[in-house]
């Protein structure tokens, strides 16, 4: 029973890294009706400059405190996501007001590739890591209640209550303020949302904003764990399942897909890896989004689209 528990509380951490990633598939999504494929560029750029502002703000400053060199770093590069996103509105998507989806999906992938090529070149291409302050050593818990008690990763615990609080900040922020609900009819019908005198270019300022936050955190919890490298960028793809399983327009469907599909990664790896020589962990999230594709393609909680003529 212990081990069942340290396997299922190992899979729900990393269902929770899996959910942040994935939330920035949905508010772009929520907001603009397309896949956004430049999501993990963004992850990786937010990563990036976390890792190198921290390491330059001891030299500029001479302060070698690690928690003021990760406060300022983050604010800054919170500014470059915030200067980033406002680039995007102002350059690209604001002359694609009331285009195809195809249009403004081409976009997210030239964007991908430009924030991939700008990152290298204002940041470097080596290997980097970032020291946020999370403890890496494992812990023992429940003691008194199993024998040995259940091996928790303490990075792990930290960086999923980091990513739990965030979501559920954001899924408060799209259900209860007037904001939230004007991403919504944005991403109904735009022109729709124009008539009734939404400005469309704030609010997708305003997602790209809040996308490119969830993508700075998303990379400091990734590069934290993994290390700041271009690789990093297929985070995102690991996180396609979960937004397949959840639903496109669904935050809470981010979050429980990213729970299940952590779980059934871990659990399959352990109980039916030794049947199968192994590696379910690795293409089990695609199987298992394939089957929803084909049997229920909105996900558990997007919504189902019923085109009537």
């Amino acid at each position: 029973m212990a081990f069942f528990l340290e396997t299922l509380f190992g899979g729900l951490m990393a269902g929770m890294r899996y959910s942040l990633v994935a939330l920035g598939f949905v508010l772009i999504y929520k907001a603009s009706g397309v896949f956004n494929f430049a999501q993990g560029a963004m992850v990786l750029f937010g990563a990036l400059a976390m890792a190198r502002f921290s390491e330059w703000i001891p030299q500029w400053t001479g302060i070698q405190g690690l928690a003021f060199a990760n406060i300022l770093a983050f604010i800054m590069a919170g500014a470059v996501m915030f200067l980033v996103a406002w680039l995007i509105e102002r350059l690209v998507l604001r002359h694609l007001v009331n285009q195809e989806g195809a249009t403004l999906l081409m976009a997210t992938l030239g964007i991908a590739y430009f924030l991939e090529g700008l990152g290298q070149t204002l940041f470097g291409s080596n290997i980097y890591k970032i020291d946020i302050g999370m403890p890496k050593d494992p812990v023992f818990i429940f003691e008194k209640v199993f024998a040995g008690g259940i091996l928790i990763n303490q990075e792990d615990l930290i960086a999923a209550v980091i990513a739990a609080a965030l979501v559920a900040t954001l899924s408060i922020f799209f259900q209860k303020t007037s904001t939230g609900r004007a991403l919504r009819a944005v991403a109904d019908d735009h022109q729709a949302a124009q008539s009734i005198g939404i400005p469309l270019n704030r609010i997708w300022f305003i997602v790209w904003c809040v996308a490119g936050v969830v993508a700075l955190v998303a990379g400091m919890i990734w590069g934290s764990k993994l290390g700041v490298q271009f690789s990093l960028t297929t985070v995102a793809l690991r996180a396609l399942p979960v937004v397949i399983l959840g639903g496109l327009t669904s935050v809470p469907g981010a979050i429980l897909g990213g729970l299940i599909i952590g779980v059934g990664e871990k659990l399959s790896e352990v109980y039916l890896g030794p049947f199968v020589g192994g590696g379910i962990e690795i293409w089990f999230a695609y199987v298992l989004a394939l089957g929803f594709l084909l049997f229920r393609p909105q996900g558990l909680f997007g919504e189902k689209i019923i085109d009537r003529v």
